[in-house]
């Protein structure tokens, strides 16, 4: 089954609609009225949902990772990358989509 995509409010918004269109189902935070909300809720979110969540938060997403993984939460995946320009965000997510399925990704953290 292909991967349900959550972006965080750091990554650009105009990805969502551009992998919409190329066939991904994608929401953006901004989307979704999150701005300013907590990486905690994002991710929650996004779990609630049954999306992985793509961040340019390096750091924060993989302590949050890790404080899941001990408390023994699940999530459907979480895919960290520094910040890119469009173009290059957009080749390292597709290759990612085009290449794990929705159960590769359940609880794992992935530096695209």
């Amino acid at each position: 089954m292909k991967i349900r995509l959550f972006l965080d409010e750091d990554v650009h918004a105009g990805l969502a609609p551009a992998l919409r269109r190329r066939g991904f189902d994608v929401v953006h935070a901004q989307e979704l009225e999150f701005k300013g909300r907590t990486d905690q809720e994002q991710l929650a979110s996004a779990v609630s949902q049954e999306r992985s969540l793509f961040s340019f938060n390096v750091k924060d997403f993989v302590l949050l990772h890790n404080r899941w993984v001990q408390a023994g939460q699940e999530h459907w995946g979480i895919m960290v990358t520094k910040q890119a320009p469009f173009r290059e965000t957009m080749q390292r997510i597709l290759r990612f989509l085009q290449r794990w399925s929705r159960e590769d990704t359940r609880n794992r953290l992935e530096f695209l």
